[in-house]
């Protein structure tokens, strides 16, 4: 029981607390005059992925590598698969051409970059090295297209706008949010690991399966929040972005940290982990660029999709 009031006490405190470092981190930049188009690729994509991040690294420390490598490729499916469904029943999303052209691509680029380092059951130093390298080209390429490209450009300022815009002039208290925001992501993370790792030493259940579901859906939870609210709200261009910058972050510069600080074994488990994740934003893939929006039929079909995945990983 104390095991699963963790658990639960920390996805929310995660969910809550990353929601305010990200708004006190684009706000701070804005007061600070940084350009919107680093605050859209750089600060709101590395803030969303803050949960994912923190508890990666801390399980890794902690030494439960299963729990660390399956709370990343659990929510990269779940990304796509829960949240992009969730997010398409509010309404249809549609996608813009830039998009369609660089972040999709990158996407499904980073995640079966992270299916081919740890194929061969462990991430090491070596292939911590050529994620965080992809990571850095990636980020790069972003940046420069987002500076050069006036359409990408808007897309990224309005993603920018959206959390900056009501921000309150000054410096002082987007700092003091952000840091706040961090402070108690920091301890949802800590609180969800500790629950986690206790839980499935209780119910006798190896730490992959409950970082691969239960630690995966949590961390991915400001996701969902953000994408359920910018879908009701009609704004479908920040939905499909957040998510695929999201996965794209944490297949490259999360799961490159995980391997530099720890060699990450991983169980039998996650070579059907890592093949539903490709399978999965390879579907989402296909439906967005379907008519360059993903409609409540697909929507649909990724949630049922998420349902037999999720069984089909606690199975194994």
């Amino acid at each position: 029981m104390l095991d699963a009031l963790l658990l639960v006490g920390g996805l929310a405190l995660l969910t809550v607390a990353a929601d305010r470092f990200v708004l006190g981190a684009a706000r701070l930049s804005a007061a600070l005059r940084v350009s919107p188009v680093i605050v859209g690729a750089i600060v709101i994509g590395f803030g969303t992925s803050a949960p994912e991040f923190l508890v990666t690294i801390l399980a890794t420390v902690q030494g439960s590598q299963d729990l660390a490598f399956g709370n990343i490729v659990g929510s990269n499916t779940a990304n796509v698969l829960l949240v992009l469904g969730a997010a398409g029943l509010m309404h249809p999303l549609a996608i813009g051409q830039a998009t369609l052209r660089r972040e999709l691509p990158l996407m499904l680029g980073a995640v079966v970059l992270l299916a081919a380092v740890s194929i061969d059951g462990s991430v090491g130093p070596l292939d911590a090295v050529v994620l965080l390298v992809a990571a850095a080209a990636a980020i790069a390429f972003v940046v420069v297209v987002g500076l050069r490209d006036r359409e990408a450009a808007e897309a990224l300022a309005a993603e920018a706008a959206e959390y900056a815009g009501e921000g309150a002039p000054g410096v002082l208290r987007p700092a003091l949010l952000a840091l706040a925001g961090l402070v108690g992501t920091l301890v949802g993370a800590q609180l969800l690991v500790t629950g986690a790792t206790g839980l499935a030493r209780t119910l006798g259940v190896s730490e992959a399966v409950i970082g691969l579901t239960i630690v995966a859906v949590g961390t991915s939870l400001p996701e969902l929040v953000t994408a359920v609210a910018a879908a009701r709200r009609n704004e479908t261009g920040l939905v499909v972005g957040n998510i695929l910058g999201s996965n794209l972050f944490n297949s490259l510069p999360v799961a490159g940290v995980a391997g530099a600080l720890a060699t990450t074994q991983l169980g039998t488990t996650f070579r059907l982990s890592l093949a539903i994740m490709v399978g999965a934003c390879a579907l989402a893939a296909l439906f967005l660029r379907s008519g360059r929006r993903l409609g409540r039929a697909e929507a649909w079909t990724l949630l049922v999709a998420f349902a037999v995945a999720t069984a089909a990983v606690t199975v194994a």
